[in-house]
This record gives C-alpha cells, sequence and structure tokens, in this order.
C-alpha cells in the first residue's frame, strides 16, 4: 500500500475509437504494476465511484474509471447523464465492452505497466465485469453483485439488457464474485446457476456470500452499506488481484 498518489481525468479512445472521458488514479514510483478498470455503477460516475479508484491506486495498482455515460450527457452532472442512460435501458453491451477494452490498452500503454489489467464492477457494473472478461484480454475479473448475468429484467426495470448465459462459454479470466444473500437482482437463486454454470464450463471462479447485506452493501454514501461485508470483501478483492495482477 502506499499514500502517495495522483488522480486526474483523462481522455481515451473507447469503443469506435470515440473520445471519452476517464478518472485516472496512480500510486507514486515507477515499480512495475497491474492495471484496474473499475467499472461504474449504473448512478455513473460519481464522487463514491472516485474514490473506489483511489482505494486502487493506494493498493498499488494503476487504476481507471471509464466514463460509460459521457456520450449521452458530455460535462453534465453525474446524476443526470446518468438519468439520460437509464431511459435507454442502459449502456449498450457492445459499446461497454470497446470502453473497457479502451481502458484495458490505455492501462497497458502506461510505462509502469506490468502487462496484467483486471476489471472490477459493481451493481451493473458487475454484469458489465463478466461481459468485459468475456470479449477482452483480461487477467482477472470481479463482479460485485451485478444483476442479470443469469435471470432476466423484470419488466418496467431501469435496466433493460440480456442475461450473460450464452457468452460464459467464452469467459477469459479467473471470476471473483461478492454476492448479499438479501439481494433480489442478483438473488441467491441467480447466484447459485452462475455458479452452477461456470463450474460446469470449468471456469476458474470464486464466490463469496455475506448474510444480513443486500444489494450494493460496498456503497459507503448509501443506507445499503454493510461494513462487515464491505470489509471482507476488500480483502478477498485485495488479495484476487494480487494473485492475478501482481502485488
Amino acid at each position: 500500500m502506499t499514500d502517495s498518489l495522483s488522480a486526474r481525468t483523462v481522455h481515451l479512445p473507447g469503443a469506435d475509437g470515440d473520445d471519452i472521458e476517464g478518472y485516472l488514479a496512480r500510486p507514486g514510483g515507477d515499480d512495475p504494476r497491474g492495471g484496474v478498470v473499475v467499472i461504474h455503477h449504473m448512478p455513473g460516475w460519481d464522487r463514491a465511484t472516485k474514490e473506489i479508484t483511489r482505494r486502487f491506486a493506494e493498493l498499488g495498482y494503476d487504476a481507471l474509471c471509464p466514463n460509460l455515460h459521457y456520450r449521452e450527457a458530455p460535462g453534465a452532472a453525474p446524476d443526470d447523464a446518468a438519468a439520460v442512460s437509464r431511459a435507454r435501458g442502459g449502456v449498450p453491451d457492445d459499446r461497454l465492452v470497446g470502453d473497457v477494452a479502451g481502458a484495458a490498452a490505455y492501462l497497458r500503454a502506461l510505462p509502469t505497466s506490468n502487462g496484467r489489467v483486471g476489471s472490477i464492477g459493481y451493481c451493473s457494473g458487475g454484469r458489465q465485469s463478466v461481459l468485459s472478461a468475456c470479449h477482452v484480454d483480461l487477467d482477472a475479473a470481479v463482479d460485485c453483485y451485478g444483476a442479470f448475468v443469469t435471470g432476466t429484467p423484470p419488466e418496467g426495470h431501469p435496466l433493460q439488457v440480456p442475461n450473460l448465459v450464452d457468452q460464459l462459454p467464452r469467459l477469459r479470466a479467473p471470476l471473483l464474485g461478492l454476492f448479499g444473500n438479501d439481494d433480489r437482482y442478483p438473488s441467491p437463486a441467480h447466484v447459485d446457476e452462475l455458479d452452477r454454470r461456470l463450474t460446469d464450463l470449468g471456469k476458474p471462479h470464486e464466490f463469496h456470500r455475506y448474510d444480513g447485506a443486500g444489494h450494493a452493501f460496498f456503497a459507503v454514501d448509501r443506507p445499503s452499506y454493510v461494513v462487515a461485508a464491505a470489509n471482507d470483501g476488500w480483502e478477498r478483492v485485495g488479495a484476487f488481484f494480487a494473485t492475478h495482477l501482481g502485488a
């Protein structure tokens, strides 16, 4: 861990070469290190997500969070941009894959890169982290309570996306999943199905589930925050990335 870091907004090529913005946080020093693509939740590229990005820099990684809603409302407040994206059913999957691929390429091009990059996502970003690991050259992926990796959105749900069951055979990276047993999307049954499908496919994965925790238990700025689950989750994320990305 380090207490010396820098953070700033950068621009990078996303899907189809589109210019998008991202939040880059880096530890001090020139030692080789892994990179982490942080995939924000549906509420957007907000203060809480940027704090998470800086935390990965504190842990010793170059971390980059692309603004997935940038095209909808460049320069807008996160809530406003998220509202536009939500009204359209969420970020299109093909565009998400291109944006994460662009972020991974940006991290690997940094002079401090050791060539390894992982992804982590929260809520809708958890599903998108799994999606990315099916299509992008990643060394590790973390799914924090991502809805609709299995299962389907109910009518009227703001996230209208297909599940990823047919894409799981393409999963390229080890997967860490962190879930609350009081969550509805994904429910324990959805997590059971995902665990079973990955096991049948022979895909390396480890899942951890928390009693007394629902959706968004990592979110320190929301009533859903659960200290014990979040603390244990951070320990498991740290160990997982140390194994697959380099300490």
